[in-house]
Formats: C-alpha cells, structure tokens, sequence
C-alpha cells in the first residue's frame, strides 16, 4: 500500500489507514489531504478518503472519490478493495463480492481481502465460494486457529459434517498434550462440544459418546456435557443409563420441561400427539407422583399431569393445583391453564371444579374438605379466573358478571380492570375496552406493560392519535415516534397498520407495515457481525443455530402479518387508485391545458422547496451531531411521513408480488398465503400462477370456505374466457383441460352443481353457507335473493357441551361481522344486511359494531358511561404523566 508514493508520503498514507481502523476520521483527512497536493491523482489515496468520507456520512463524495481513485489506478488491490468495502456498508454484497474478486486477481493471498470476501459469502449463503476462501485462508495461514475452525464450519453449513470433524481432529492433531493454557479452557471446551455435535449429526453415535467421555476434563460447560451425553445414550438406545441421567438434570432444574420429556422417553411414555392408552396414562400418574415427592416444590411436575390424566383423576390433580395458586394470588393461573381448554371435555370439568370452590368459599370460607380458613382475596381471585373461563367459552355476559362482582370486592386490583377490558374486546365493543384499559393503565404509571397493553386496546378502537401520546410516554425525549421504530416495537406498527387499513389511510397502513419488513431486513443484516465474532468466541454451536434461524426469518408469525398487510393494501390500490395515478383530480380536470401546465409547475415547485427545506434540516442536524471524530451522529429526516408517497406507486401488484413470493417460499402451508395468490395473479392475468395457488388452498384444506371459493372463482373466470387464438393461449388451456379432471370436486360436475355438494356438506355452518351463497350469485346473478336467504336461514345452533354454565353458541363475531359486510358490498342489498344487523345485536349485545344494547354505541348504556368516564381521566393523565412519571424515570427510560 502506498509503494509508489516517496518515504515520507508512504507513511502519511500508513498514517491514513492507521486512523480509519481506530476512527480517528479528521486526523486521516489531514494526512490525505497532505498526499494529494503533492500527488493529485493517486488511486489508493484518493480511495481511502473516500472510504474516510463514508465513515463520516458523506456517501456521494466518497462514492465520487473511490471511482475516481479505481479510474487513476486500476491494478491496485487496495482501490478494489476499498470499493468493495464501500459496497458493503450500503449492504450491497453481490457489488463486493465483484469487487473483492478484483481485488485477488491483483493480489491473490491478500489475507485481509480472503476474510473480507469469506464474511459476505457467509452472508449471502455462497457456501461452495465460502468453503474455497475458508480453504485458502487455512492454506495461507494455518497456524491460526481460528482459520481451522473457519474452514471445518464452513464445510458444516455445505451439508459436509463428516468432513468438517475430519478438520477440526486434524486441528487436534497440531496441538500440545496439555493445550488448553487456562485462558483459552471455555473456548477449547465449546470447540469440542461443537465437534460432537458434529459426529452426532453424522450418525457416528458411539464415536461421538467415547470422544464426549474422554474429552470430559477439557469441557468447561458440565451443564451441555451432561445434556449432550443423554442426548447420544437416549439415541443409542441406553435408555435405562438416560433415565438416570435425566433424573440427575431434574434435581438441577425441576421446572425443565424438556428432561421431563426425555424421562418419558427413557421409561417407554412419551407420545408426540399426546395421545396414550388408560395404562401408560396410571404408569405415567405414577412416575410423576413419584418425582413430585422428590421436587415437591417444583410447579413443573404438578402441572404436566393435567396434559394426559382424564375424569376424574384430572379433577384431583387440577383442583390440587388451583389451589394454592388461587390462595396466593397467581394472575398468570388462567394462562397456564389455557392449553387444556383444546382437550375435550377438560374445560367443563374446571368450570365445575371453580365453580365448586366458588360456593365453598361464599358459604364457608374453606375449600371443600379443608379446615382451614381463606383469606378473602381467595374469592376474588376465584371470580377472576372464572371470568376468563366464560371469555374464552364466549358467554360474554357471565364473565362481565364475574369480573365486575370481582372488581366491587377488591377495586384496588389493576389485572381485574384488564381482564374486564379483554372481555369487552372480545365481546366486540373495542371503545369501552380502551377506556377500561386506559383506567388500568392509570392505577400505576409505571407500568410498561399495562402502558403497552392500554396502547393495543387503544388501537383495535382506532384511536391512533391517543394510542400514540400514550406509547410515547415510556420512550426518550425527541423524536418519540421514531423511538418506537428504532426499538423495533413490531406489535404497535402491526396494529397501527391494521388500524389505518380499517380506516382506509393506505399510506400510513403501508407505512407501519413496510417497517415491519424493514425490521426483518435489519436483523437480517445484523447477522453480519457474528461471522467472525463467533468464529473467534468459539460459540459454534449458537451460531450454526443463529444462522439456521436465519434461514427461516421470514416464517415468523410478524413478519408474515406484516406481509399479508402490505399485500392486502396493494391489492386495495390497484383496485381503487388514489385519483392521482389514475389521471387528472376534480380541481385540475375542468381547467385549459396552459392553465394545468402553470398548476403543474407550481406544485413541481413546491415540492423541491420541500426537498431543499428538509435538505437543510438535514444540515442542520449534521453539523450539530459531528463527533470529535469526524463522524456524524444523523438520524435522516422522513420525507413521507404519512405514506404519500407509498399509495401513489404506479405497479402496486408488483409490489405485492415482492412480498408473496417471501410468503410462498417461508410460509407455504398458510392458506393466507395462497389466497392472497389467488388474488394477485388472477388479477395480474396470470392463469396458471392462479391455478397453481387454487391446486395448493385444496391440497392445504379442501373444505374451508376460502378453498371453495377460490375454486368455484377460477374455474367461472376460466370458463368465461374467449377462444384461445395465439400459442400460449392454447398452451394454457391444454394445461387446465388435462388437470380439471384431477379435481374431484369439478370432475363430471359443473360449477353449479359442485356449490350444491359443497352446501350439503357443510350446511350447518355459517361461513360454509356464505361462501356458498357468494359463490351462487357469481354464477347465477338472477338467484341473488335466493343467495340472500342461504345466509338469512342459517341457525346459530348451540356448542355442544357437557354441563356449562349458560348457553354456548356457535356463531363467532368476527365470522358475524364479514357477513354484514359481504351483504353490503358484495350482494348491495341494505335491507338483507340491516336485517342481518338487527339479528346480530342480539346474539352480541356488546357489539358496537352492530349496535348491542349493552354497547358503548347505545347512549344509554353502562359501558358507554364507563368509556367517556375512562376517557374523560384518561386525556386528563396523558397531559399530567409527564410530571408523574418523573419519579419513575428509571423504570421507564
């Protein structure tokens, strides 16, 4: 570096490079600056101040300079190199990759640019090209450690086990007898745990169990020793030796759900689907008696029973269980007991088991069978976890009952107030949920949960702006909304977008959903740094799980929420374009062209006075956020703030198609995903991509509503289409003629026919019966009222149930309100939907949205007075929390 330049210049550019690696930015401008007077038109010079230039926010002159400097002197390495560096801060690796390969054809065993290009290949998954550099690498360097290690994982990530352990006892074979010194013992120790999970991985179970053991005094983390030692004997079929050891890890960590799995693997009772015979369920009654006497005050092995005894076995052992917990007071109780509600029968008999303990308590003070007497808190906390039984069986009124007799016996209790706000969500009156969470959230100011709790509710009412003042107030100073996106807060900008699209702002719902995907991309990215971080800490394993996980990403649930948003608010504007896309607007279409002419370059104007304002903005912030390096702390100004700009894209379904094929490559066994398929690509033309998400929506779920539809939808579109004329149409329709045949639902049947088979299927259920009925007006728009009167007869039968309390109907609110709306948009027919409106404020008298009795919609109701009286203290404490929360600023910064 610097070769060609005279000693003294040759240091100044040492000097540069010196003060690019420990950031001293101003100082290397000064000793670049000193070179280039002397020699203007130096190629590495030049390209390190523009890498200098980067590091402090200036990236068009840097990008200006390094392309200068590669032009001045293309065969340097350096200027290829740091090209390829400047590519990588903006992230754009396939660039660097290019650029780093240019740089090795000059200098092929260039350490530093082979580690640089290794990184981004990791990165972007080139694992054949990362295993060559890592290779390269072990060759030029091999008394390095960390280069074997590279290399062995390496070969691991391209599916090479066998090899990579192959390396990492070759990597032994150079080390002394009594390797590792005392400051290297944790790091020596994971490499070994890591080669052993290698040998796992290949099979070679006995090998891998011998190693463990002989390798026992070098493995620092007895805890994974011991884990991985079970792991291996369980595998090789040593399950009475597993058994003990599982027992020695549940007398270190009773509440592990796993060894207790493991255990029950050991003795012969372990069933993935949970499903087991009357004898294994007394064998495993018996095992767990056994292990609750040896970890008595383990909740862990009281509370497993519950997920395999049955009658009356269960009522014991569950009423064993509440017990306690209700005495003491547990919020959490019904939570932990909410997974049994999906095994028949076991939600009925705890509705009878609290039930009972309710009446004990009320008469006598006791628990049935016990002398001892309760505290009074025990009541409530049984009338507290029986409100959230009757929320989650739907019998809204009876838990209202429950909760509110709750709150007149101890009103001092804020989990009372958000459970009543829950139900009442539930219950379909989102405007008195938010209040009574806002009321909640004002019995202790320095909560951030109840503060964020309060804030969701906030939303499912749409009451964005008030949400918003109240997130904040657990943020820092400034820029408070950007506080939330910075912290990555993915639930508030999921319903925030959620909120907007029910109010129809595409552009703020697109807004918050982008950020969402913008997030992913950003952990995406953060991956980056561990690629040699972990290398050097030996945490191999973590980071062959980390990049796994990254792999899969884009499965998480919020990342698909978020997509599935973005795709629906797509799909919104290519059906209604904001009038600006489409043409002219109200004001502009009646004017002379000279007169559009002048409009047009008002607003052109307008908009770069704009631009140069925040550009200004921009400067200002700079020049008060330079550090005394150089560096630039710049938070950017958002020039489209409310998603303008967003809702004027000219291609929204390409667009969407950017996020539906992420959906259909992570998450392919979602129906949403092919259903929102089926919608972009028949609107996109595309039959056969159409065809193909109708081949999937069956093969997922051939009888939900959605299915039906999307099949009745294609085929009526299929049918409707003109004579092929050019080759592709033909080879279009040849595709479909071979496989409508395999479609047993259409085969030998016409359309019409199949919705009938379809109805007599399913004409006990709602959603059935109205995908039925859409499907019957699309074919037969003649039948529409008949159509009509499908829906208008369906029953809203009762739940069957054993003994609960209350009647259980079948009809979900949410199910309730998509018919309303199919019969306003869909049919048009306002009097069906009034109808349909009035029939559903009976079932649902808390329903705002069909205007219960008992809703906040209704002026006269008590929870109408209970929202404006919560709203009313609730715009009183957001203006005074300020002063409030100064006594809890360490809890909530």
């Amino acid at each position: 570096m610097g070769a060609s330049l005279p000693p003294k210049e040759a240091n100044l550019f040492k000097l540069i490079v010196k003060s690019y690696e420990t950031k001293q930015y101003k100082k290397g401008l000064k000793a670049a600056d000193q070179i280039l007077k002397k020699f203007p038109e130096h190629g590495e010079t030049l390209s390190m101040k523009g890498l200098t230039l980067n590091c402090m926010d200036r990236k068009a002159e840097a990008y200006d300079l390094v392309r200068l400097g590669l032009k001045n002197d293309l065969k340097s390495h350096v200027c290829w190199h740091v090209y390829g560096l400047l590519y990588r801060s903006d992230r754009e690796y396939r660039e660097a990759i290019k650029c780093y390969r240019n740089a090795l054809k000059i200098d092929p065993d260039n350490i530093e640019i082979l580690r640089d290009l290794s990184l981004l290949q990791a990165q972007m998954r080139d694992l054949k090209g990362f295993v060559e550099t890592r290779q390269q690498l072990l060759t030029l360097k091999s008394n390095h450690r960390m280069n074997w290690i590279g290399f062995s994982v390496a070969h691991h990530l391209n599916s090479n086990p066998s090899k990579a352990v192959e390396i990492l006892e070759a990597y032994e074979g150079t080390l002394e007898d009594d390797y590792p010194p005392e400051s290297e013992r944790c790091e020596h120790g994971e490499m070994l745990l890591y080669k052993i999970s290698l040998l796992d991985e290949c099979g070679f179970l006995e090998r891998a169990l011998d190693e463990l053991h002989k390798k026992e005094r070098k493995i620092v983390d007895k805890l994974s020793y011991k884990e991985q030692e079970v792991s291996l004997l369980v595998k090789l079929g040593r399950l009475e030796e597993g058994e003990k050891l599982y027992k020695m890890l549940l007398a270190i960590n009773p509440d592990n759900y796993r060894y207790y799995e493991g255990l029950q693997v050991c003795v012969g009772l372990f069933s993935k689907n949970s499903e087991y015979s009357p004898e294994e369920i007394e064998r495993l009654d018996e095992l767990y008696k056994s292990l609750g006497q040896q970890n008595g005050w383990s909740s862990t092995v009281k509370r497993i029973p519950l997920d395999f005894l049955q009658g009356d076995k269960f009522r014991e052992a569950a009423d064993n269980y509440v017990r306690p917990l209700l005495t003491k007071g547990v919020p959490s109780l019904f939570s932990d007991l909410s997974p049994l509600y999906d095994q028949p029968g076991k939600a009925d008999i705890l509705e009878q088991l609290i039930l009972s303990l309710e009446h004990s308590i009320r008469s006598s003070c006791q628990y049935p069978g016990s002398t001892e007497k309760e505290p009074p808190s025990t009541l409530m906390w049984i009338l507290f976890l029986l409100a959230q039984h009757y929320d989650r069986r739907g019998q809204y009124d009876i838990a209202l009952s429950k909760i509110d007799e709750a709150i007149k016996h101890t009103p001092t209790v804020i989990d009372l107030y958000s459970v009543k706000s829950r139900i009442l969500k539930h219950a379909g009156d989102a405007a008195a949920s938010a209040a009574l969470a806002d009321e909640a959230r004002c019995m202790d100011l320095a909560d951030r949960y109840i503060n964020s709790d309060c804030v969701k509710r906030m939303l499912q009412a749409d009451q964005v702006a008030l949400a918003e003042k109240t997130a904040v107030l657990f943020t820092k100073d400034g820029d408070q909304h950007n506080n939330l996106h910075d912290m990555q807060c993915m639930w508030y900008e999921l319903a925030s977008g959620e909120s907007y699209f029910r109010q129809g702002d595409l552009g703020r719902a697109l807004k918050n959903f982008l950020a969402v995907e913008k997030h992913y991309a950003d952990i995406t990215e953060d991956q980056f740094d561990f690629h040699s971080y972990c290398l050097r800490k030996m945490t191999l394993r973590a980071y062959v799980d980390m990049l796994r996980f990254q792999d899969r990403l884009h499965s998480e649930p919020y990342f698909k929420k978020a997509a599935i948003g973005a795709i629906r608010c797509y799909i919104k504007l290519y059906d209604s374009p904001p009038k600006s896309s489409t043409g002219e607007d109200d004001g502009m279409s009646n004017l002379l062209p000279s007169q559009k002419k002048k409009m047009r370059q008002k607003q052109r104007k307008a908009e770069a006075r704009a631009k140069k304002e925040a550009d200004v903005k921009n400067e200002e912030t700079n020049n008060s956020g330079v550090s005394k390096s150089g560096k630039r702390h710049v938070k950017p100004v958002d020039t489209d703030p409310h998603g303008e700009k967003l809702v004027q894209v000219k291609e929204p379904l390409l667009e969407a198609t950017k996020y539906l094929k992420l959906l259909q490559k992570h998450s392919p066994d979602s129906l949403d995903t092919h259903v929102l398929s089926f919608e972009v690509n028949m609107r996109k033309q595309k039959i056969l991509l159409a065809f193909q998400a109708v081949k999937q929506l069956l093969r997922l779920d051939a009888e939900h509503p959605d299915s039906h539809r999307c099949l009745i939808k294609f085929f009526c579109k299929v049918d409707s289409m003109p004579a092929p004329t050019t080759d592709g149409e033909k080879l279009v329709c040849s595709v479909l003629d071979a496989e409508r045949p395999l479609i047993s639902q259409v085969h030998k049947r016409s359309l019409r026919e199949a919705n009938e088979v379809f109805l007599e299927k399913h004409k006990d259920s709602l959603m059935h019966r109205a995908a039925v009925a859409e499907m019957l007006n699309l074919l037969e728009p003649q039948r529409k009222y008949e159509a009509i009167k499908l829906i208008e007869e369906s029953t809203n039968n009762m739940v069957p149930r054993n003994g609960a309390l209350g009647p259980i109907k079948e009809w979900k609110l949410n199910e309730c309100i998509a018919i309303h709306k199919l019969l306003e948009t869909i049919f048009i027919d306002h009097a069906a939907a009034s109808r349909w409106k009035t029939r559903c404020s009976e079932f649902f008298p808390c329903s705002t949205y069909f205007e219960g009795s008992l809703s906040s919609a209704i002026g006269n109701s008590v929870n109408n007075q209970i929202c404006k009286d919560a709203e009313r203290v609730g715009a009183n404490s957001i203006s005074d929390n300020n002063g409030k929360l100064d006594g809890f600023k360490e809890l909530t910064i």
